[in-house]
């Protein structure tokens, strides 16, 4: 078996103020949750070493994340974009507890496209463990058919940071459209 070959990739997580951005990036790389809620200011980069299998050639390969936690707050917004540079995916974020939070995730996807318009972008619905699971299934329904025609989308998550739901899924579904 060859040695797998390790490809670096920019990543940003994008999304309002207080959806669980931070806390779904702390559940994928450190498998940690805290309801203690930490602001970012300014912007926070973490890694993750992912390890993949390349269909088209079936050899290993490892993508190295390099996920950037952009902060939400409104002010912040005007030079956001300056972040966005160079990245080849997003994981927009929504709080399924907040609705306009999920207005505001088509406006997220037209600024970050604005940027990198050949780039991916996966969808989580956040908090989704606060939600009863019969609203869920429509709140996913309605949300999945709004933003999956866009450009670029890749999926629609229902995610938990708390409980790990779909957390892995949304940045492996990311991580295989890299490659």
């Amino acid at each position: 078996m060859t040695a797998a070959s390790t490809i670096s990739k920019k990543i940003c997580i994008i999304g309002d103020f207080g959806v669980g951005k931070t806390s779904l990036i702390r559940q994928f790389v450190d498998r940690q949750f805290s309801d203690e809620y930490l602001s970012t200011v300014g912007v926070k980069i973490s890694r993750k070493l992912v390890d993949l299998l390349e269909t088209s050639q079936n050899k290993p390969q490892q993508i190295q994340m390099l996920i950037w936690d952009v902060e939400g707050s409104n002010k912040f917004k005007a030079i956001a974009p300056s972040y966005f540079q160079g990245a080849k995916g997003a994981v927009i974020v929504g709080d399924v507890t907040q609705e306009e939070t999920l207005e505001h995730v088509t406006e997220h996807i037209k600024n970050f496209l604005a940027v990198n318009p050949k780039s991916y972008i996966a969808i989580a619905l956040n908090k989704s463990d606060l939600i009863e699971a019969e609203y869920l299934a429509n709140i996913r329904q309605i949300y999945q058919h709004k933003f999956e025609d866009k450009t670029n989308v890749l999926s629609t998550y229902l995610t938990s940071a708390k409980t790990g739901e779909n957390v892995d899924n949304i940045f492996l579904a990311l991580a295989h459209s890299l490659i």
